[in-house]
């Protein structure tokens, strides 16, 4: 009896992953949240605001990710799994966490490309067709403070 519900943990547990996974997907995320800030920092030369943005929207995301890895494993302890019932039930609860992230993520990027120029976001779009992905459309800002004028 012990190793047939482990395998039907087993296949549970696959199935949610496989279920866990969408939506987002298509999107041309640059995942801003993922600890690839000196990267990010160096593909678009960000300036000081955008690296202070960069910075607060990754350590926001730390704090949620944090909570909801918390909730979920309070989950795991708490929510009885002796039913299929029970399971699915499960199952769509941690979906749901799961989603609060993706969405948050998605969120956090979506912030960082809002305070991009018109030359870095055209460097996201080219990315994002090379890479045959849906970039998220914001409008990009205009710095007037970048660059010095000319002298004459």
């Amino acid at each position: 009896m012990n190793d047939i519900k482990r395998a039907k943990w087993l296949v549970w547990t696959i199935m949610l992953l496989l279920f866990t996974y969408g939506g987002y997907s298509q999107q041309c995320n640059l995942n801003v949240t993922g600890g690839n800030s000196v990267e990010i920092t160096e593909m678009f030369q960000l300036n000081a605001a955008q690296k202070a943005t960069l910075e607060t929207l990754s350590g926001d995301f730390a704090l949620l990710r944090k909570d909801v890895e918390d909730q979920i494993q309070k989950l795991f302890q708490d929510h009885p799994q002796s039913t299929q019932e029970e399971l699915t039930t499960l199952s769509a609860k941690y979906k749901m966490l799961q989603q609060k992230m993706v969405k948050a993520s998605w969120e956090a990027d979506k912030s960082f490309l809002q305070g991009l120029n018109p030359k870095q976001y055209q460097l996201y779009l080219d990315l994002c067709a090379e890479a045959i992905l849906e970039p998220i459309k914001v409008t990009p800002v205009i710095y007037t403070d970048s660059i010095p004028p000319k002298k004459e």
